[in-house]
């Protein structure tokens, strides 16, 4: 019997709830992690940050989350207005803060109460201005049309169980010549019955993994054009932390997602 998308977004939600509130004692994107919190840098190392953005955040904002950095290949320009799709504590969203500058804004959505309390703190620790954090969900952006020159993401997609919902809401928000640059764990292969039905596995950014053709395919159906899907194969080392013994590697892998409207 297939689980409920109800069920898999309560378990999502409760997951992080629960990282933003123990932030100490979690790292990493899967259901376990030999790594302790003072490894919360070396993970993010390991997902392609420089030390320079690492030390450039408020501490307390890098959960030691993702499965790679969007900020490397998102080209974000001074003024620009950038919306990042699961934000959490504000990782992200303070390096992109850090681009675009003054004259530029960020956005964040989340919806989970406790990362955006965790966020807005973090805001008013490091003074950022030009930051926003607000409740909502990915499916159902709370972002006026047309109003966003690029869109962020860090291993949140594959959380949605309407994966094609997000991608139309991302065309939506998106100015004209609005770029796409995300961070995601991919299928590579259908994943077994067992994993696809197991809520850790899902909050832990396996269970929800799409086909890399699949994605595809929804992304031309909202909308977008010059789509690229670059899977990143070394991603599979850590991957396999996640949760092991489950072979998770064998199926998916990170990949940097990119696309126009």
């Amino acid at each position: 019997m297939e689980t409920s998308s109800e069920v898999i977004k309560n378990a999502v939600r409760e997951n992080y709830a629960k990282i933003a509130v123990n932030s100490q004692e979690s790292v990493g994107c899967g259901t376990s992690s030999c790594c302790s919190p003072k490894d919360f840098d070396l993970v993010s190392t390991q997902l392609g940050y420089s030390k320079d953005e690492l030390n450039a955040v408020p501490e307390g904002s890098n959960l030691g989350l993702g499965c790679g950095n969007p900020q490397a290949i998102a080209n974000l320009k001074e003024g620009e207005t950038v919306l990042d799709l699961g934000s959490g504590a504000g990782f992200d969203c303070f390096l992109a803060a850090q681009q675009v500058g003054k004259n530029g804004k960020v956005i964040g959505v989340d919806f989970t109460h406790e990362m955006l309390g965790k966020a807005r703190k973090n805001a008013q620790k490091g003074n950022y201005s030009n930051v926003e954090f607000r409740l909502g969900e990915i499916e159902h952006l709370p972002v006026a049309d047309f109003c966003v020159d690029v869109i962020i993401s860090n291993c949140v997609i594959n959380l949605s169980t309407d994966k094609q919902s997000v991608f139309n809401e991302a065309f939506r928000v998106l100015k004209k010549g609005g770029r796409l640059a995300v961070s995601d764990v991919v299928a590579t292969a259908i994943l077994p019955e067992e994993v696809k039905k197991d809520l850790a596995l899902f909050s832990g950014c396996v269970a929800g993994a799409e086909l890399i053709e699949n994605i595809e395919k929804m992304l031309q159906n909202a909308g977008f054009s010059k789509i690229t899907i670059t899977p990143k194969y070394e991603s599979q080392e850590f991957i396999r932390e996640w949760a092991p013994g489950k072979r998770i590697e064998d199926y998916t892998v990170s990949a940097n997602i990119e696309a126009v409207k």
